[in-house]
């Protein structure tokens, strides 16, 4: 079931009009077309931008209950194949926090999958949370590395009592259809004076603008869309102050590419090299991705 969207889920503007046509049906969407290792590049849902703050959205876009579901459904063993790669990514993003907060504190982890960037900063001295809609990637996190999440979107997280000194969306805000409300409730599951970090595609990015239609983050799973001036007013609009403006490096083994990469994924099947490829990594900076991290700001 898709919903039609009257207002920017941004800044609510009734200013859109029609940016691309997507080639998604919504009888096609699965758990497998919305796993974090997809790599259906280029395709998307029908798009349109709203013409006050620029946001590009998904419209018509799936119903949050569906994506709920299909998102608790995830099976995504690639995933943990490069975890090397992964904990590398999330290293330096909290060597960056730390900056802001050098004396650790509480972290909440949205969207933590199988709970690497979590293990990473609980071995820094953090006192980690997470929250995972993946019932299969709960399961992996608590087997593996002893990691009680919360199975469950955050749409229905309490935070109850508790709150954070830091909370982290790393490639979450794309995929949700209402990403400001998804901020403001990430406001207020932090302390006074809380860090929020977001890392999400850039869709005016140069690396976006010459892949085109291939551009990789054009992907069933992302329903939304930011470029710079976008992205500021959403943060804004939550009452958050943003504090540093980052472009996210990726780190993944030459398997993962080349198995991405079709026409060289001939390489693959090389005699004797195959056991080589997953143990040679490659940081990618493309500089296609956004990393905030916004100060939550406290009333007057």
């Amino acid at each position: 079931m898709l919903i039609k969207i009257e207002r920017c889920p941004v800044c609510q503007s009734s200013r859109i009009k029609a940016y691309k046509k997507g080639s998604l049906k919504a009888e096609e969407l699965s758990p497998e077309k919305i796993k974090i290792t997809d790599a259906e590049y280029g395709q998307t849902w029908d798009l349109s931008q709203c013409q006050d703050c620029g946001y590009i959205f998904a419209n018509p876009c799936p119903e949050a209950s569906i994506l709920a579901r299909l998102y608790h459904e995830v099976e995504d063993p690639a995933y943990e194949l490069e975890a090397l790669g992964r904990r590398k990514n999330f290293r330096r993003l909290l060597r960056r926090l730390e900056k802001l907060l050098p004396n650790r504190g509480t972290l909440l982890d949205v969207g933590a999958a199988t709970g690497l960037l979590l293990v990473e900063a609980r071995q820094r001295g953090w006192d980690v949370t997470g929250i995972e809609p993946s019932r299969w990637a709960v399961e992996i996190a608590a087997r593996k590395y002893g990691l009680a999440l919360h199975p469950e979107s955050f749409e229905d997280f309490e935070a109850r009592e508790k709150k954070f000194d830091a909370l982290t969306l790393v490639d979450i805000i794309e995929h949700t259809p209402y990403p400001r409300k998804l901020i403001e409730k990430a406001r207020d599951c932090l302390k006074p004076n809380g860090i929020l970090v977001i890392v999400t595609p850039d869709i005016k990015s140069l690396t976006a603008r010459l892949a085109g239609n291939r551009w990789w983050h054009f992907r069933p799973g992302h329903l939304g869309y930011f470029q710079r001036q976008s992205l500021q007013k959403l943060v804004e609009l939550a009452s958050f102050e943003i504090l540093k403006w980052k472009r996210y490096s990726w780190s993944f083994s030459l398997d993962y590419l080349l198995r991405r990469l079709r026409p060289f994924s001939w390489l693959l099947k090389i005699p004797g090299l195959a056991s080589l490829w997953p143990r040679i990594q490659i940081k990618l900076a493309l500089g296609d991705s956004f990393e905030i991290y916004a100060r939550k700001k406290e009333p007057i």
